[in-house]
């Protein structure tokens, strides 16, 4: 029984372990492979705790006669093999709810939001991907869309030399090729899936800013230009629009400490490893999703012998 137990129980382990031990993973490796691995470990993380939970919930929600009777199992089989107490499957199955409730609101506001960056965009002048706004307040940011435009003020270009406007323009053209809005939804919906997660997505963001970074330095081909321009963009910026995705975002200090480093090389030892804990994630749900559908057939069988007689 509490093999059984444990095997219920590991996805919500192995995604803890993931959601832990991930940024600090991300931050010895190169931003774009950092800000890839990042993303996928939220996603699977949130996918296999809510995943886990509904499991666990079902075994309680299976245990009424209706829901079984529909079902063709027995309530009373059912309760007697399974391993989870039920005010623990209870628990789980109004915590997937409550998992569940939080992902539909995360998504209803951040679809709101980049339905009001796409109607911006639209209002916008266009001159290729690049709007200059006449406003003296700096302000510099990309601004999803279809197509994305970069904006950036009147104040801001009057803030910086022509070199820095060049490598903050490169930063934000980053950042719209490689569609980092997508990148950072997926990472916000997992942290308001499992709030455990938040650091991870907090990292995550932060490798975003910093692949754009590494971008805008082989554009210019210069790593302390573009530190200088994140620097003095941070000071005289102000805040971009909510869905919009800035060269002053993320922790700057950090952000120009590693452009004065030589950039963060692979290791695939801690790549390999993160990996690994990510398809162990993936397999713990398949080996629970195995062991809950055995609950329910061994349940049935009762009430099938019951019907042949």
């Amino acid at each position: 029984m509490w093999i059984r137990w444990i095997v219920l129980c590991l996805p919500l382990l192995v995604g803890t372990v993931l959601a832990l031990t991930a940024p600090g993973a991300g931050r010895r490796l190169p931003p774009r492979t950092a800000a890839w691995m990042l993303t996928l470990a939220a996603v699977i993380a949130a996918g296999a705790w809510v995943t886990a939970l509904a499991m666990i919930g079902f075994t309680f929600v299976g245990q009424n006669p209706e829901v079984a009777e529909e079902g063709r199992w027995s309530p009373h089989v059912l309760a007697a093999d399974n391993p989870v107490d039920w005010p623990v499957a209870a628990g789980c199955a109004l915590a997937a709810l409550v998992c569940a409730a939080a992902l539909v609101v995360a998504s209803w506001r951040r679809v709101r939001v980049m339905v009001e960056a796409w109607r911006e965009c639209r209002d916008l002048p266009v001159a290729g991907d690049l709007t200059v706004l006449d406003d003296p307040a700096p302000a510099a940011f990309a601004l999803p869309g279809v197509p994305g435009r970069v904006v950036v003020s009147s104040g801001m270009l009057k803030a910086l030399t022509a070199d820095e406007r060049r490598a903050l323009l490169a930063h934000e053209r980053a950042h719209l090729h490689h569609r980092h809005h997508l990148f950072l939804l997926a990472l916000q919906l997992a942290a308001a899936v499992n709030p455990l997660l938040r650091p991870l997505a907090k990292a995550g963001a932060f490798a975003l800013e910093r692949w754009a970074d590494e971008e805008a330095s082989a554009a210019v081909a210069d790593r302390p230009l573009v530190a200088r321009a994140v620097a003095r963009a941070a000071l005289a910026a102000k805040r971009a629009p909510a869905a919009a995705m800035a060269a002053t975002g993320g922790p700057v200090p950090q952000r120009v400490k590693a452009l004065l480093a030589p950039p963060t090389p692979l290791r695939r030892g801690l790549a390999v490893a993160l990996t690994a804990l990510i398809v162990v994630c993936c397999a713990s749900l398949a080996l629970t999703a195995h062991d809950v559908q055995r609950l329910f057939v061994e349940a049935a069988m009762p009430s099938r012998h019951h019907e042949h007689r």
